[in-house]
């Protein structure tokens, strides 16, 4: 099988008409001139980069490049103008986006080295930029080739060099390049497992992986498996899981970045429906086969907790991942079955493609029970309704506590990961009431989204601050764009770390 495209990057000082690379990337602002920054570089184009701008081929817009030759053998090979829009429009996320662009392009033309220099607005932090530029680098260049047998582009590791404008940023630089690699990479290792069928990761296996995970990070790691779970009475997991010849498992992970105390800071669940069919309420075979990404939200909490360990992160964090495979099967779970769940409450089942919410209520009351955490937050592929109010342009988020929600919202802009804010309070808990039991287990079509989030909420209460974050609409792309190859995105992986860095 292929090799795993990966990107080595570091931060150097160099003045741009003496860098030698395969690629040069040069990140400019919009204007009408060639910058005069740009002008010795110019020169050793034969002034092929003036010539550019006074054609009017390239002024600098927005996600605009343009790729000029250099026959100067002392200088780089190809010099790849990119567009960075206004000046005054600037974000960290324009760079971040520039830099996936540009080593997507590299790898498209095979280029073995890549430099990549961003102009950024005066008083922009060397920290950050270096920070962003390095995550762009990391997932853009990342490609799931496992199965593969001859990937497209470079295979193997392409090396890349952020240039500083200015020596004396280069430690900050250096520093901030650091954490954003190890995000990206925990990013990264979330796609590859979400990426991965169902087939070859089940309840079990995923299990497996994050026993290996712990290992490699020294966190602690316990699995839950389907006696335990009878044990412990987690009846909405089992009731999922009982029709797979897989049987679920509840996966936790601690990690304690404090010393002196061992609550967590923050508890993340993740919903890890390893493949769902959905069950005895089957879905339509067509796309069926992304239903591999119903895992999303496990495997998302998995990458958020390497990021965390990798980082040093001074925080205790705890991850749980209830995790089940929704198959049809003369043991399935059944419409009108009532299923009494770990916290003791009773749920209708009216639609068992409504599983998301099941096996996450399990973990959700487990967390408030046993862990008492200053946080939790979840995060789910959990409704078809969120991509229908949001498209696959942001997550949908929702929460008992007004605190957290300006703090992931504050996170996500860093990120570059958009969310927005949606409502779950008793009008859409009153959708989910039942004759037969305390709830039913949907709401209806009407805020499909809204009464999923309502239903979880029952599970937490109000008392520990909780988030829910619906990454249906924005877990994984059909076809690869200028960012980020198809399948798996890790989306709302970096929005957790960095509020986890400022909580």
């Amino acid at each position: 099988m292929a090799k795993q495209k990966t990107v080595n990057v570091s931060v150097q000082y160099k003045e741009l008409d003496t860098i030698k690379d395969e690629l040069l990337v040069v990140g400019v602002f919009e204007t009408d001139t060639m910058p005069r920054d740009l002008s010795a570089l110019d020169k050793k184009t034969g002034g092929n980069i003036k010539r550019v701008y006074d054609l009017k081929d390239f002024s600098g817009k927005a996600k605009e490049s343009v790729l000029i030759y250099n026959a100067d053998a002392k200088s780089a090979s190809r010099v790849l103008l990119a567009g960075l829009g206004k000046r005054d429009d600037f974000e960290l996320d324009t760079i971040r986006a520039a830099a996936a662009s540009a080593i997507r392009k590299a790898d498209n033309i095979k280029a073995a080295s890549v430099a990549i220099c961003m102009d950024v607005p005066k008083g922009t932090c060397p920290e950050a930029k270096a920070q962003v530029i390095a995550e762009g680098l990391v997932f853009g260049r990342y490609q799931y080739t496992e199965q593969l047998s001859s990937p497209s582009g470079k295979d193997g590791i392409l090396k890349a060099s952020i240039i500083a404008w200015n020596k004396n940023d280069l430690t900050a630089m250096r520093k901030g390049a650091k954490v954003g690699i190890l995000q990206a990479e925990g990013q990264n290792y979330s796609r590859s497992l979400a990426n991965k069928s169902g087939g070859e990761i089940n309840p079990v296996t995923l299990a497996a992986e994050a026993r290996k995970l712990a290992r490699k990070f020294g966190m602690k790691c316990k699995i839950f498996d389907d006696k335990e779970l009878v044990k412990q009475g987690m009846g909405g997991i089992l009731a999922v899981g009982q029709g797979s010849v897989s049987k679920p498992r509840l996966i936790m992970l601690e990690y304690n970045g404090k010393k002196a105390t061992k609550t967590p800071d923050l508890v993340l669940v993740g919903k890890a429906v390893t493949f769902d069919s959905g069950g005895l309420c089957i879905k339509p075979g067509a796309g069926m086969h992304d239903m591999k990404f119903d895992k999303s939200g496990g495997c998302n909490v998995l990458g958020i907790m390497q990021a965390v360990a990798s980082l040093k992160l001074a925080k205790n964090v705890v991850a749980l991942v209830p995790a089940a495979e929704n198959m049809p099967d003369g043991n399935s779970y059944r419409p009108g079955d009532i299923i009494k769940t770990y916290s003791g409450k009773t749920v209708e089942i009216q639609n068992t493609d409504a599983e998301g919410r099941m096996i996450l209520c399990d973990a959700l009351s487990y967390a408030v029970k046993n862990l008492k955490p200053k946080a939790i937050v979840d995060m789910a592929t959990l409704t078809g309704a969120c991509i229908i109010a949001l498209g696959t342009h942001k997550a949908g988020l929702f929460a008992n506590n007004d605190d957290i929600v300006t703090a992931l919202k504050t996170a996500s802009a860093a990120a570059g990961e958009p969310v927005w804010h949606l409502p779950c309070d008793k009008p859409y808990r009153d959708q989910l009431k039942s004759e037969c039991a305390d709830m039913r287990n949907i709401g209806g079509r009407d805020g499909g989204s809204a009464t999923a989030a309502a239903f979880l909420r029952e599970f937490v209460g109000e008392d520990v601050p909780w988030a829910h974050i619906d990454i249906a609409g924005v877990s994984d792309i059909k076809t690869s764009n200028d960012t980020m190859a198809a399948g798996g995105t890790g989306f709302i992986v970096r929005t957790i770390v960095e509020y986890l860095k400022n909580c």
